[in-house]
C-alpha cells in the first residue's frame, strides 16, 4: 500500500534525479532543451490515492506560471545577491520553500 512518505521519497531519489535536493528545471529538459516527461515525477500522488483534480490543477498551474513568465522578469530584490536565494524546501510535515525576497519587473 502506498503512502505519502514513499511518494515523497521518489521525488528525492538520487538514482532518478541529477540534483534531487535542489530546484533544477533542467531535470525536465533534453539536451536540445525540449521538454521531457519524467515517470518519477509524481506531484499529485499515484494509483488509488491520485488527486481527482489533477487535470484541472495542471492546466491552471500552467496558465498561471506561463502568464507570469510572459509578463514579468524575476530578479533578486535590491541588496540581495543570487547566492542568498535558497530554494531548498524546509523540512516538516510538508515541503515548502524558504521565504526570500524577489523583485518582479514588467518585461512588456
Amino acid at each position: 500500500m502506498e503512502d505519502t512518505a514513499s511518494v515523497a521519497s521518489v521525488l528525492l531519489e538520487e538514482t532518478e534525479w541529477e540534483h534531487p535536493h535542489t530546484f533544477y528545471p533542467s531535470h525536465f529538459l533534453e539536451k536540445d532543451r525540449k521538454f521531457v516527461k519524467r515517470d518519477a515525477f509524481l506531484p499529485f500522488s499515484a494509483v488509488s490515492r491520485a488527486c481527482p483534480g489533477e487535470t484541472l490543477a495542471r492546466v491552471e498551474l500552467f496558465i498561471f506560471l506561463v502568464t507570469l513568465l510572459q509578463h514579468f522578469c524575476f530578479t533578486p530584490a535590491p541588496g540581495v545577491s543570487p547566492d542568498e536565494l535558497h530554494v531548498t524546501p524546509s523540512m516538516g510535515s510538508n515541503h515548502s520553500p524558504v521565504a526570500y525576497r524577489l523583485c518582479t519587473v514588467s518585461c512588456m
